[in-house]
């Protein structure tokens, strides 16, 4: 049975065999520690029966506390080659976006590479679409091209805010009948996305 719990400071060190696939996006022991102290309930691990590491989301919470704007935003989500395709990356996409939901965020974002069709077709499968590409997001390792991203949006939440442009500022989500979803699948390294479409 696999265990979803909070992600630890030990498991820095046992999640390797997660991180060495080319398409997971890594970074230095300080950055994952910042996500543990500021956001520990956006960082989940999903564990294997045998204690093994399976997977993992990174997240935050993103927003303006002046207009009272928040969202959960996916920094990473990986999981071990000998455990995919057992919808453990839904499963985690969808503890996020509870946990986003519970603390009042409108919607959930996140990056992707152009080229991890596998994930971009979860996503789809999850209710995002695309809402753009990012040029250029994703640094490029020995000589290879940097890699662009797509951003996703959710039609029915695109054409809701579309058509009430100041709705989204005055009112909470509950006024919305559906949970928002946005994906943003990156490519550049300036991302200003607006929320009020």
């Amino acid at each position: 049975m696999t265990t979803l719990r909070a992600f630890t400071c030990d498991d820095l060190f046992r999640f390797n065999n997660i991180n060495l696939d080319p398409l997971t996006e890594t970074y230095g022991i300080p950055f994952y520690l910042q996500y543990l102290a500021h956001w520990p309930e956006y960082f989940i691990v999903a564990e294997a029966p045998g204690g093994e590491l399976m997977g993992y989301i990174m997240g935050k919470a993103e927003g303006s506390v002046a207009r009272e704007e928040w969202h959960g935003h996916v920094t990473a989500l990986s999981v071990a080659p000998e455990f995919r395709r057992l919808g453990l990356a839904a499963k985690l996409m969808e503890l996020l976006e509870e946990i986003s939901e519970r603390k009042g965020g409108f919607f959930v974002d996140l990056f992707v590479r152009v080229s991890n069709q596998v994930a971009v077709n979860m996503y789809k499968q999850l209710g995002y679409s695309v809402y753009r590409t990012v040029i250029e997001y994703y640094s490029a390792s020995n000589g290879e091209p940097d890699e662009d991203a797509y951003g996703e949006l959710p039609s029915v939440a695109v054409s809701a805010k579309r058509s009430q442009n100041t709705y989204i500022h005055s009112t909470h989500c509950s006024h919305f009948n559906k949970w928002k979803r946005i994906i943003v699948f990156v490519g550049l390294n300036i991302l200003n996305l607006s929320y009020n479409i």
